[in-house]
């Protein structure tokens, strides 16, 4: 939309013509980019420049690559919005926005079984991310490790971790960051997440915790935390090693409850001492906002917790940031009140039958192989070129970049170590990619890739007759270099002995 403003063109006037913002001189000038502006601008114009520099991006509900919410209702935008000066940190300014943290904290807690008894509050923080989340918890896990260490009188160097290979970036910053061995179990085509027996086998009086994830990254694979806990209790028996685990339920932990309420991963299992998870992921709110939950404040140690009073007030925190909008935080509330269990779990149905239809259109090309798991994990559809078929041949990544062209970002990624060899096409299903959106997506691949393999085809057609056109004329040559050979010997001139056979 072209935008204009009203200018005087006499200041001692009222009249005033109107004046395209694209015609202003301040749109004909080049803006410089790398140094802060010497003069103010107005703010149409300012408005402009951005407004076009974002036209650029790609639509959000188009992008498959991410988990993050791209959608939200008006009341709750209204209310986001309303919040967004509001810093969620300044407890004593803003008591609802500390209140509405609360009241979050204690549904999840609840959610995931927690031992809460009512009337008590639960024991956790808001993060801007999964990924802050990790971190705290990550250092709970090493500080209750060296409590410990130290009460025994044990050595306290070199402690480590134990997690899949296909764990998130996040757990391998957090052990280069804080100074923890990561001890990965491979994955293989079989099992493209944590085993527990490996894992189990990987433990020792130096480790300070497992992170099992429910909700793969790359396939969607919810991993075996009942049968990893029980592995870690088994090795307790005989060494008093105490090895808990923190389940990073990123993505599941907003899945699993509604979906497979019957499931064990959380807090009734002894050994989860803390669980993370995405409000701005399957919680259904915009980014950022996360969650972190232990199961009892003794699983926090206390010397982790900071107390200001420079706000007004005593205040404790546990987060790495210190200021954060408390936008996410009212906006994740408001989900939980409109939605309630029975709202959230059919949002979660919905996005389920979604990938399973888009799963059923994809194998039913032939063209693909699924990796993601049809019987329980995340929505999300994970694929490749179906190996010995006439696609193997062709490129993941070069249908990732084609698809482009239709607005899709589709992403291609190589799986984890053992089995970089293997890309993979990942579809994250939202509450916002509709049946209609899976449908045109697979008609847009199908189209793809009919032309992708023809001009694939065309190219191995034209390699293989210049390598057949390079075989005769090499062939050609051998014969005539035999009959100069021959005719040279007869006339009596030196020629090259020939090689003797090596056996």
């Amino acid at each position: 939309m072209v935008l204009s403003r009203a200018t005087s063109t006499d200041s001692s006037k009222e009249d005033a013509v109107l004046e395209p913002v694209f015609a202003n001189r301040y749109m004909q000038q080049p803006v410089k980019r790398h140094v802060f502006p010497e003069d103010e601008m107005p703010r149409e114009v300012a408005y402009q420049i951005v407004s076009d520099m974002l036209e650029m991006d790609g639509k959000p509900r188009l992008n498959l690559a991410s988990f993050v919410t791209t959608w939200m209702e008006p009341e709750a935008e209204r209310l986001m919005t309303a919040s967004l000066n509001k810093n969620a940190i300044d407890l004593a300014e803003y008591p609802a926005c500390a209140r509405i943290q609360e009241l979050c904290l204690n549904m999840l807690a609840r959610l995931f079984h927690a031992p809460v008894s009512e009337g008590q509050t639960a024991v956790g923080t808001a993060t801007i991310g999964s990924s802050e989340a990790i971190m705290l918890a990550g250092l709970a896990m090493k500080r209750r490790w060296l409590k410990h260490r130290k009460e025994k009188g044990l050595p306290t160097d070199n402690p480590n971790l134990v997690v899949g290979a296909n764990t998130h970036v996040v757990v391998e910053k957090f052990a280069n960051y804080f100074e923890v061995e990561l001890r990965m179990v491979p994955v293989t085509p079989d099992c493209p997440c944590l085993r527990v027996r490996e894992a189990v086998q990987r433990c020792d009086d130096r480790t300070i915790g497992v992170v099992p994830i429910l909700g793969s990254t790359y396939t969607g694979h919810f991993e075996d935390v009942q049968g990893l806990d029980e592995g870690l209790r088994a090795l307790d028996l005989p060494h008093g090693w105490r090895v808990p685990i923190h389940v990073d339920a990123a993505s599941g932990g907003f899945i699993a409850p509604f979906l497979y309420p019957a499931l064990a991963w959380d807090f009734r299992l002894p050994s989860v001492l803390s669980v993370s998870t995405s409000g701005h992921k399957y919680g259904l709110t915009y980014p950022g906002i996360a969650w972190l939950l232990f199961r009892n404040d003794q699983c926090l140690p206390q010397d982790l917790i900071y107390h200001i009073d420079y706000l007004g007030e005593d205040q404790p925190t546990y987060t790495l940031n210190f200021s954060r909008g408390a936008a996410q935080i009212v906006g994740q509330y408001y989900q939980f009140l409109r939605l309630g269990f029975r709202g959230f779990r059919r949002v979660m149905q919905s996005c389920a039958s979604v990938a399973d239809s888009l799963r059923e259109q994809l194998e039913g090309t032939g063209m693909f192989h699924m990796l993601s798991d049809a019987d329980m994990g995340i929505p999300l559809v994970a694929f490749r070129f179906k190996p010995n078929s006439p696609y193997a041949h062709l490129s993941e990544r070069e249908l990732s970049d084609d698809l482009r062209r239709h607005g899709w970002i589709l992403p291609s990624y190589q799986m984890p170590p053992d089995m970089h060899d293997v890309t993979v096409l990942r579809v994250c299903v939202r509450e916002d990619f509709s049946r209609e959106l899976a449908e045109w997506l697979v008609r847009d691949i199908k189209e793809t890739v009919g032309r992708i393999k023809a001009h694939a085809d065309k190219a191995r057609a034209r390699r293989g007759e210049r390598e057949e056109e390079v075989r005769k004329e090499g062939k050609a040559e051998m014969g005539a270099e035999e009959k100069v050979g021959e005719e040279d010997g007869g006339k009596g001139e030196l020629s090259m002995p020939k090689a003797k056979p090596l056996c």
